[in-house]
């Protein structure tokens, strides 16, 4: 039985183990996420103090976008079948939208779309496990994590951004070099960064704002606020409030750590909002790698480094930085491998 790790436990991650589990029913599919649970940039946040208060503080919504309305819509046929996702009907004030795209919402959290291909690829998951070394060894891959864990793999694909690639020990070095027209791609793509700050509310607590969401213009700080329950058509949920930074923020403050950068959050939402009561808590949240704003070099869906055995980078990197794009990526790393399982 084939042995595949695919390590990113974000949501191309799991379409590509989810797609794989699908096509290749005897198959053995191990995924490795640093993180504490799945999710990457669709990961849900909960209050310390109530469970059942959330936040996304990544991707606020999904647009089903009319150019791959055809192509993509089983997928996001098979989401609204499973209550996974449901129209958007409430107002994102100055959202710049085609009139022919169609916006939906997580009630369960934007984790919940990662969670479902997870438990559809039947994969075993290991979270806190970062990537440290991928060596070719007898026709397959030694692969190791920081905390001294490994595993030997048939084959093995990456969805981790792609400055962390070049992190990585063992062959990988070599293997990056050996083409330098791949090298030279990989080292043209470019990430946008940026904070979010999520505020968790008591249950009772009204915010009374005519918007679920809206994208700011003219702020130093602050390019888009959502009142997540709110927008998740959750109103008498406790109330959860999601603020994302500008690209210029986040790059001129990317060295701070969130610790650092939250004060000056909290103070300008204090500033914005000033009959706002307090929140029982906050999260802030750093994303180095919030979105792709210069991709792989013709935008393949992924890179396939080695045949045999097959060691493939995938994610937004080779695509683009909606759900969209992860199912073009996952799509193509299926094409690229399939044949070889």
């Amino acid at each position: 039985m084939s042995r595949v790790l695919v390590v990113g436990c974000g949501c191309t991650g799991a379409l590509i183990a989810a797609l794989l589990r699908r096509n290749k029913k005897l198959i053995n599919i191990t995924m490795w996420d640093k993180s504490k649970g799945a999710g990457g940039r669709m990961s849900t946040s909960r209050s310390p103090q109530d469970n059942s208060c959330t936040a996304d503080l990544g991707c606020q919504y999904i647009t089903q976008h009319s150019s791959y309305l055809n192509k993509h819509s089983s997928y996001y046929e098979e989401l609204k079948n499973a209550s996974i996702l449901v129209p958007l009907n409430t107002e994102i004030e100055y959202a710049k939208n085609n009139e022919n795209d169609t916006n939906y919402v997580t009630p369960a959290g934007v984790s919940s779309i990662v969670k479902y291909y997870i438990k559809e690829s039947q994969c075993c998951s290991s979270y806190q496990m970062q990537l440290d070394s991928i060596v070719k060894k007898e026709g397959s891959w030694m692969v190791k994590a920081k905390d001294g864990s490994e595993g030997v793999f048939d084959s093995v694909v990456l969805t981790i951004p792609v400055p962390q690639l070049f992190l990585l020990q063992g062959d990988m070095p070599s293997i990056l070099s050996a083409s330098s027209q791949v090298k030279s791609n990989l080292e043209e793509v470019d990430y946008s960064s940026r904070y979010a700050l999520g505020l968790f509310f008591d249950k009772g607590v009204k915010l009374d704002e005519p918007w679920s969401g809206k994208y700011v213009n003219d702020h130093p700080i602050f390019r888009f606020i959502a009142i997540d329950n709110k927008k998740r058509g959750q109103a008498e949920s406790p109330p959860s409030v999601v603020f994302h930074t500008s690209v210029p923020f986040g790059k001129q403050h990317l060295e701070k750590t969130p610790k650092e950068v939250e004060p000056i959050l909290l103070k300008a939402i204090k500033e914005m909002f000033p009959n706002w009561p307090a929140p029982s808590s906050v999260k802030t949240q750093k994303w180095r790698y919030s979105q792709v704003s210069k991709p792989y070099p013709g935008s393949p869906g992924c890179v396939i480094l080695s045949e045999n055995p097959p060691l493939v980078l995938a994610g937004d990197a080779f695509s683009h930085s909606n759900f969209d794009g992860c199912i073009v990526s996952a799509e193509a790393v299926l094409k690229g491998i399939e044949d070889k399982l």
